[in-house]
């Protein structure tokens, strides 16, 4: 990564968001947005790390993230980098039954980062530079009985992420699609864990090195684009026969 850059994460207080913020701390300015302003200063505290600036904001509320995004940008003269790292799975089965629930993941996972993206690639491209990077997940490359909610969501994201890229292309913005398999987190903590299943500082690693690679769709770990692209191809009637795909 280099140096001396100005950085905003969106989300700071996510496992693997905490892993970023304590690897890019190291030799960076940054500029940071989370939902639980306490939590934040408690996380950044066991860290030992002091932001250049931090606001608190519920990603919901879009008018305001897009305030404070405009006055980071200000605080830094420019955001060089901009990491979107938050995300809810929800219940699926309920929001099969509950179209708020169901608006809920959706809204979290692909409507409010829409907003933010339109603010942050505004100002890159009006500036001619600058790094967009958002976690996305694998479960967004098929729909599957057990999350196809909160991948559908995923899957929206990433058709998205791909024509703002095409659109920016040649024009100084680089867009990174961050395609994260389960991680060992918070947000996965009723999961059954096994091997599939990363660790935060693992991901943040790899996260890291990718922003200075170019590869703008990644899977991490990298097993998952080849086990990714098989499950995309699968047949309809493959797919149904495998129930630890196809089942709940």
């Amino acid at each position: 990564m280099i140096e001396s850059q100005d950085i905003l994460i969106i989300g700071a207080n996510s496992r693997v968001a905490l892993e970023l913020v304590r690897r890019l701390a190291r030799n960076n300015r940054l500029y940071l947005l989370a939902r639980n302003a306490g939590k934040l200063k408690q996380n950044l505290s066991a860290l030992n790390i002091a932001p250049s600036w931090s606001a608190s904001v519920d990603c919901l509320d879009t008018e305001q993230t897009r305030v404070l995004i405009e006055k980071a940008w200000r605080e830094s003269g420019g955001i060089d980098l901009a990491i979107i790292a938050y995300g809810i799975l929800g219940e699926q089965i309920a929001t099969e039954h509950n179209y708020l629930l169901a608006e809920e993941v959706i809204n979290t996972n692909f409507t409010c980062v829409v907003s933010q993206l339109i603010s942050l690639s505004n100002l890159m491209e009006a500036r001619g530079s600058g790094k967009i990077a958002v976690i996305t997940s694998v479960a967004g490359d098929r729909g599957r009985p057990r999350n196809y909610t909160y991948g559908a969501a995923k899957g929206a994201l990433g058709l998205y992420l791909q024509g703002l890229r095409s659109k920016l292309w040649g024009g100084g913005v680089e867009i990174y699609d961050l395609r994260m398999g389960p991680v060992d987190t918070p947000m996965t903590a009723t999961h059954t864990k096994d091997f599939s299943f990363a660790k935060p500082e693992q991901v943040a690693t790899t996260m890291v090195k990718i922003l200075d690679s170019k590869k703008y769709t990644a899977y991490i770990p990298g097993f998952w684009r080849p086990v990714m692209w098989a499950v995309r191809n699968m047949p309809e009637a493959v797919f149904q026969r495998l129930k630890f795909l196809s089942g709940r």
